[in-house]
């Protein structure tokens, strides 16, 4: 596993993660201006390169995990997803996916800030709940949806399952919630 990240100027690559010999690589950049809530990009971007990899991700492929301010989140969600300017926890843009000659997977965009006032409902503490945005972006990037209820309901069961295995179980269950 490789892992970069970074804490300096956007766009400066940061530190990279990869689950193993042959797992996919992470680059991590936090470009936070503003939001300063506390996380560990390392972390995060070795447990996406672990969802990827346990997705079936190829060897030598890239992703990336960008943390960004409130703003910034919901200028990306107004541009690329035609939405109303509205913050939101999570992105995923994904490029290749996990094709069998992917290159580029993609990218997930994660706004702590949004996380951490959401996390005592949803997740339970803020560790956990960046955790499962981390997994749920990177199951997007694999091609996993929740268009629908059966989508919802099998995303939900491969992100519980990816969740326990590789992060440990959340203090509260977020996959109560209908509305997630």
């Amino acid at each position: 596993m490789t892992v970069a990240i970074a804490d300096d100027e956007p766009p400066s690559p940061g530190p990279r993660a990869g689950g193993g010999e042959g797992a996919p690589t992470v680059t991590a950049a936090d470009e936070r201006v503003q939001d300063r809530t506390p996380l560990d990009p390392a972390k995060l971007a070795g447990l996406l390169a672990r969802v990827l990899e346990a997705e079936g991700a190829p060897p030598g492929a890239e992703a990336s995990l960008r943390f960004v301010d409130p703003d910034e989140i919901a200028r990306l969600k107004s541009e690329h997803l035609d939405g109303d300017g509205a913050t939101t926890d999570v992105l995923s843009f994904p490029v290749d996916g996990v094709a069998d000659d992917a290159e580029l997977i993609g990218d997930v965009v994660l706004c702590p800030g949004v996380a951490d006032a959401q996390a005592v409902q949803h997740a339970g503490t803020l560790d956990d709940e960046v955790a499962l945005l981390v997994v749920h972006g990177g199951l997007h990037l694999a091609g996993w949806d929740h268009a629908d209820d059966d989508e919802r309901r099998s995303m939900w069961a491969r992100e519980r399952e990816l969740m326990v295995e590789l992060h440990g179980p959340p203090t509260r269950d977020p996959w109560s919630d209908p509305n997630p």
